[in-house]
């Protein structure tokens, strides 16, 4: 089993006028490649905390964050911009998309930051577009488009680089039961197609259950680890 991702004795701690607030605390663990984790926790356990140190979007306090074997906390802004353009997707709960383009640019932007050419990013788009259902709704606008539609969009642009990992911050909040049903099935469906690490933040017990390794984070502590990754299944 390859290690992806590892982390090593992680914390965390923020200054709150003259108190300090753990929000991790001595966190290890290894992601394998290809598995599909959830990072489950209430509010305020410090998942989302965890998933932004693993993304490189925050500096730990101490500890290390070994990404593809780069010690990644060691990175600079610029470094680490550049390191998650080229592994790195990202699906959130608000979509993140812009109102001005149209579905089928805002899916183009990754490539646009890869220099991918013109003609080359405008058929990867389509093609990844066309994957997520949203053949007929290319050059629609996020106003033009219902809540799921937009999460389609979202993951189309989160997947169209081929990431090596993507991290999903509660991806179906906006949601209703069968729409979220769906955009579930269909993150975790196109990760194992493309063997790639999958890594969801959520509080909702029922998301979790889509993954192999269900990872409990309280009080930003890991409390307890269930199920096993892919390779360990197969």
């Amino acid at each position: 089993m390859e290690r992806i991702i590892s982390v090593k004795g992680l914390r965390k701690v923020y200054p709150m006028g003259k108190e300090r607030v753990v929000a991790l605390d001595e966190v290890s663990f290894d992601f394998i490649r290809g598995g599909i984790y959830c990072l489950l926790g209430t509010s305020g356990s410090g998942k989302s905390t965890l998933l932004n140190m693993l993304a490189g979007l925050e500096k730990p306090t101490k500890g290390e964050i070994i990404f593809n074997g780069k010690h990644i906390e060691k990175m600079t802004e610029k470094e680490l911009a550049d390191f998650r353009q080229k592994h790195i997707g990202f699906v959130f709960q608000n979509y993140n998309l812009l109102s001005d383009y149209t579905a089928l640019e805002n899916v183009e932007l990754p490539l646009i930051f890869r220099n991918v050419r013109r003609k080359t990013r405008h058929e990867l788009a389509k093609k990844m577009l066309t994957a997520v259902g949203l053949k007929d709704r290319m050059y629609h606008k996020p106003s033009e488009m219902s809540g799921g539609q937009q999460q389609r969009v979202s993951i189309a642009r989160a997947f169209v680089n081929k990431p090596e990992v993507v991290f999903a911050d509660e991806p179906t909040g906006n949601l209703d039961t069968k729409t979220t049903i769906e955009m579930m099935e269909l993150i975790t469906n196109m990760a194992r197609e493309n063997k790639q690490t999958l890594i969801i933040v959520t509080h909702d017990m029922e998301i979790s259950a889509y993954a192999d390794v269900i990872i409990h984070i309280r009080d930003g502590k890991i409390e307890s680890v269930e199920g096993k990754t892919n390779e360990e299944t197969n």
